[in-house]
């Protein structure tokens, strides 16, 4: 053994955050830490990956340093950048163009007409405002774009603002960004990928400058009150496949942020595992013939 060698042997086994894990008593701080931030809870299951990414930030935030001085770090704000790091480590952000596509072919056959009769009775004006939450790095705001462009007649004439929210820092501006590989965009056909993006590397491609300076992303936290307050009158929001990571108090939480960011009327889609019936009453169920969906009631609605 060299004496380089010796000399980091003897100081990881002098450091006991070094570990490859966390202690029990540490691994439950840090879960009850980041569910109040974010209201997500991370399972028993889970705790090789989150041993894993917060042992790599505490080794990020100094070679000597513990898990200690670096969740003190992260608690009291001495480095406002560490719970971001945290939350883009511990987010995940798995997904890819045109997922669970049915619920598009439900939002321009069946959601938007739904939405425009409404909005002509009531003689709501301004642009048809469509939420991704979470966006995570683009791909879902980016195929309501598309599929608006390909299949709903009135993109014509109606002005559309399309939202992406995430809490990833690092996932949105993958997002801003626009640049895909293969994995994500293995459901794109051939003349989507003509018409919507444009070669950026080998077997890589980037959405084309129309579409992603179409597009708004904002940082957000849909278990967060005060920032949800700040989006209002959406017409359809998007919210799949995120609800599953709460435990109840944080679903019902999420649940009435996102009623408050609709428009009375307005509609709601869940991924398919998830029902809103399990969380909260105040969304009524609506069955089109492509699937189901929940709505705002509107303000003339009995409930």
């Amino acid at each position: 053994m060299t004496a380089a060698h010796s000399s980091l042997t003897s100081r990881a086994s002098s450091t006991p955050t070094m570990a490859d894990q966390l202690t029990d008593a540490e691994f439950i701080r840090l879960r009850d830490y980041f569910y109040r931030r974010t209201g997500i809870q991370f399972p028993d299951n889970k705790r090789y990956f989150v041993d894993k990414r917060v042992i790599g930030r505490i080794r990020a935030f100094g070679p000597r340093a513990g898990f200690d001085e670096w969740f003190s770090a992260v608690r009291h704000g001495t480095d406002s950048g560490l719970v971001q790091e945290l939350i883009n480590e511990l987010t995940v952000n798995e997904t890819y163009f045109l997922r669970e596509d049915y619920q598009f072919d439900s939002l321009v056959g069946s959601v938007l007409p739904a939405v425009m009769a409404q909005r002509k009775a009531e003689r709501i004006t301004g642009p048809v405002r469509i939420m991704s939450l979470p966006t995570s790095t683009g791909e879902e705001p980016y195929s309501i774009a598309i599929r608006l462009m390909d299949d709903w007649p009135d993109i014509e004439t109606v002005d559309v603002e399309i939202a992406g929210g995430d809490i990833d820092t690092r996932a949105l501006e993958r997002a801003r960004q626009g640049v895909y590989g293969a994995r994500s965009l293995q459901r794109v056909s051939r003349k989507q990928l003509s018409a919507y993006f444009r070669p950026a590397g080998e077997d890589r491609y980037q959405v084309i400058d129309d579409l992603r300076e179409a597009i708004s992303f904002d940082v957000i936290n849909v278990t967060d009150p005060e920032v949800m307050r700040r989006f209002r009158s959406f017409d359809v929001i998007f919210c799949r496949n995120l609800l599953i990571y709460f435990d109840e108090l944080s679903m019902r939480q999420a649940a009435e942020n996102i009623f408050g960011a609709l428009r009375p009327g307005g509609f709601l889609f869940l991924g398919h595992s998830e029902s809103m019936s399990r969380i909260s009453p105040i969304f009524e169920p609506v069955r089109f013939p492509e699937g189901l969906v929940y709505q705002r009631p509107s303000l003339g609605a009995r409930r």
